[in-house]
């Protein structure tokens, strides 16, 4: 796969000074400050790299830099890819979006939503439509994460690490466990992120008759020669894994607390991490390590419609409907959501078939493009991809959780700055 240009700011009609103070900006306010080990910020605009920079450490203990090919935990920007692997199926008409999730999941046929009670003794009731293909995809399902801690059901998902970061089991032992466990709400009634792209993961395997890990290898990295991108990190590699850190001092996962006062605390050390070798549980929602290259390169096929360097992944009709809105209604997030956290932000944004989608510009307070489709990562990681002004851009850190600071929004709000010749 051909690297892309790099090339001055001003060649794709944006600021280098602007593109200076962004990176002051987050050497001054979270580097020096304690709050982030190191960062890496990838800009690509008009088919050429107009940015590319690294700050910091990718291991404070060891002094390790942060470095161009530095590897990351990227958690939830997960979903964006498998959402993807998944539509490549629904393209050669294997599954339909409106098809019923128990067609393929005969056990979830009698699955019920929450009354009342606590596992194992729910009190349910039936869902008033059965759970489709869809609401796996827009987190319309029902289903739910643990870490939510707002009902009685994702306390069941904790006791049972239904999941969790650190995973246990198998896509087939999270199925299994699920068909226990009823849904938080009747399917298409609320959003609510969730394990969904777990789910969808398993429904790769299930479909296309491989393993799900092996479908992403074979149909997604290897032909886009995404080499670095996978559920873990081999012995040659480990050089390059960065640590990971909490902003709590417990070392812990507080996602609405104030903002933090730059305390870091190693989470995940890279010479001893889960990571180190091939899970049991393939997680789809979250499981996979990249580079911001590898995911530059993926972006990028989106960008160009689904396709690169002659490897197609998707079309772009397909890529068009999975980035529209497919909240009910045509409603947005502040609507519809119960989520007490997710990777998104809400005031004027939608969500489509795996990714957020910016709806009403003005009432984000950003300086966004309608149409923009983005997501993150629990470690801070994030990414967006604005069609309407041919650019994308990728950011690199590992602290959790991506709440502890307004960073996105201000990265946003900087990028954009950057901009001086607008396609808008």
């Amino acid at each position: 796969m051909l690297a892309p240009t790099p090339a001055s700011p001003e060649s794709a009609g944006m600021s280098k000074a602007a593109f200076d103070r962004l990176e002051e900006h987050l050497r001054h306010r979270y580097i020096e400050a304690g709050r982030f080990p190191g960062t890496q910020l990838l800009v690509y605009r008009r088919g050429k790299i107009v940015h590319s920079a690294v700050q910091g450490f990718a291991d404070v203990e060891r002094k390790v830099p942060m470095k161009d090919d530095t590897i990351f935990r990227i958690y939830s920007m997960t979903k964006p890819i498998t959402s993807v692997a998944f539509m490549m199926l629904y393209e050669e008409g294997r599954v339909a979006l409106d098809e019923p999730v128990h067609k393929f999941i005969p056990e979830w046929k009698n699955l019920g939503v929450f009354q009342a009670g606590t596992a194992p003794a729910f009190l349910t009731k039936p869902p008033s439509r059965p759970m489709l293909i869809v609401d796996l995809l827009r987190h319309t399902s029902g289903l739910t994460y643990g870490f939510q801690q707002r009902s009685n059901v994702d306390a069941a998902y904790r006791e049972m690490k239904i999941g969790e970061v650190v995973k246990s089991g198998t896509l087939q032992s999270m199925i299994d466990d699920l068909a226990k466990l009823p849904l938080e709400f009747s399917p298409g009634e609320a959003w609510n992120y969730s394990v969904s792209t777990d789910v969808i993961g398993y429904l790769i395997g299930k479909i296309s008759g491989k393993p799900f890990e092996q479908f992403l290898k074979e149909r997604i990295f290897t032909p886009l020669g995404m080499n670095d991108t996978d559920f873990f990190v081999p012995a040659d590699k480990v050089h390059r894994f960065a640590a990971c850190y909490s902003a709590d001092p417990q070392g812990g996962m507080t996602f609405h607390a104030t903002e933090r006062k730059g305390t870091l605390t190693l989470q995940d050390d890279p010479t001893k991490s889960s990571f180190l070798s091939p899970p049991s549980f393939f997680s789809g929602g979250g499981g996979l390590c990249s580079t911001a290259a590898d995911y530059l390169t993926f972006c990028r096929a989106l960008l160009n419609g689904g396709e690169l360097d002659g490897v197609r992944l998707i079309g772009p009709k397909t890529l068009a409907l999975m980035t529209s809105n497919h909240l009910p209604g045509g409603r947005e997030l502040p609507e519809m959501s119960k989520s007490l956290f997710s990777e998104a932000t809400y005031n004027g944004i939608g969500f489509g078939l795996g990714f957020q989608v910016t709806m009403n510009p003005a009432q984000t307070l950003l300086p966004v493009s309608a149409g923009e489709y983005a997501w993150g990562g629990a470690a801070t990681t994030s990414f967006w991809i604005d069609p309407a002004e041919e650019l994308i851009a990728i950011f690199m850190t590992q602290v959790m959780p991506s709440t502890a600071y307004p960073l996105r929004r201000e990265l946003r709000t900087m990028v954009y700055a950057a901009v001086t010749d607008s396609n808008i």
